[in-house]
């Protein structure tokens, strides 16, 4: 009966989520406005160049500052963009008589960094929001803008290159404690009065970042919202109940206006009712949950060939473009549409129609990335 078989599929949905659980999850971004950050650093850098090596590395240590503002995709993988200023010092003896050593002061305007993130935490480990030690290793070009290569009056933009390492101490959703080193090799800033075209710099900072709206992450499986399925089960079998005492009371009175006893036939009639198929974020693929609902709407349908059933597919419309969404809902109600004729339902019952990226049909947004028959 129509009841009996939602009630299986909704049971079966819990499952599914329940076996997820179980192994190692992925986890992205539900929407592209979340897990962006602004972080702030302070610290001190070094240049590494023969000459300071020559005089001594510990001498030429200046401070350093560093704001970045970026975004996590997921717990593994984000980007930044870096704003590092301050100041460089080489004490060189390049042109000076042996053992005389210049102290050279280079007023560097600042450098401008793209970093790419991967936190080998969450990578090795699988993502744990309550981990208190996140280690991360980025990389990327940037750009340092400086008078003191070239022309000496000109501002340059010079390309230079980096690699670090960053801990990050989790201490509340929206907050981190961080540390991190950089290495990072240019064209010499300090130009004619260095005796070396290339500059290293290497740079240790601790400072704090701010996650706007806080970290967060869902499992990349859609899951079926325990309370939605809840709810949906106490709603069915309300109605079973109600419908079990219609039909007892349909007997009673049929019975009691009989004039002469006769014997009594009950056949069962596959009634069937609206069902809901869940996909992936950005997949069109039938699980094997949804492949077990396929089955029993397709034993429904096949047992009232008279009726027609639209197939609609759905996206949610806080992912994706509006063209991307119109696309997948339609491809997502073309993957049922092949399921259903393949399990033998006639293809005159069946109209497929896509909806694109829609509103919240049942208050979360992997709720959408469905396809409803009805």
């Amino acid at each position: 009966m129509k009841s009996k078989l939602v009630i299986l599929s909704l049971m079966l949905a819990g499952a599914a989520s329940t076996l997820s659980a179980q192994t190692k999850e992925k986890y992205v971004s539900e929407s592209w406005k979340d897990n962006f950050f602004v972080s702030v650093g302070v610290g001190g850098q070094v240049c590494v160049n023969p000459d300071n090596s020559d005089y001594g590395l510990g001498k030429a240590i200046t401070p350093n500052l560093a704001i970045s503002f970026g975004k996590l995709f997921t717990p593994t993988w984000g980007v930044r963009a870096q704003v590092a200023g301050f100041w460089s010092t080489l004490y060189s003896n390049y042109g000076q008589e042996p053992g005389e050593y210049i102290k050279e002061k280079n007023k560097t305007f600042g450098t401008v960094r793209f970093d790419a993130l991967y936190n080998v935490s969450n990578a090795i480990w699988g993502y744990n929001p309550d981990r208190l030690f996140n280690l991360s290793v980025f990389a990327g070009p940037g750009l340092t803008f400086t008078k003191a290569y070239g022309k000496q009056e000109d501002l340059n933009a010079l390309v230079n290159g980096s690699v670090g390492l960053q801990g990050a101490f989790n201490i509340h959703e929206n907050w981190d404690i961080n540390v991190e080193a950089r290495g990072e090799v240019s064209p010499s800033i300090f130009g004619s009065k260095s005796s070396a075209h290339t500059d290293g710099a290497v740079s240790l900072l601790a400072g704090a970042t701010y996650y706007f709206g806080g970290k967060k992450f869902v499992p990349y499986i859609s899951k079926v919202d325990q309370s939605a399925i809840n709810d949906e089960l106490n709603r069915y079998r309300s109605e079973l109940a109600q419908a079990q005492t219609d039909l007892t009371n349909a007997k009673n009175a049929a019975i009691a206006s009989r004039p002469v006893e006769s014997k009594e036939v009950v056949k069962e009639v596959e009634t069937a009712g609206i069902r809901a198929i869940f996909f992936n974020l950005g997949s069109a693929k039938l699980d094997d949950y949804g492949k077990v609902n396929i089955q029993l709407a397709a034993k429904s349908l096949k047992a009232n060939p008279d009726k027609k059933y639209k197939i609609a597919g759905y996206c949610d419309k806080a992912t994706g473009s509006a063209s991307f969404n119109q696309k997948l809902s339609e491809k997502r109600a073309q993957v049922v549409y092949d399921a259903l004729v393949a399990e033998g339902v006639d293809k005159d019952q069946l109209e497929l129609v896509g909806f694109g990226g829609t509103e919240n049909m049942f208050g979360k947004d992997y709720l959408n990335r469905c396809v409803i028959l009805e």
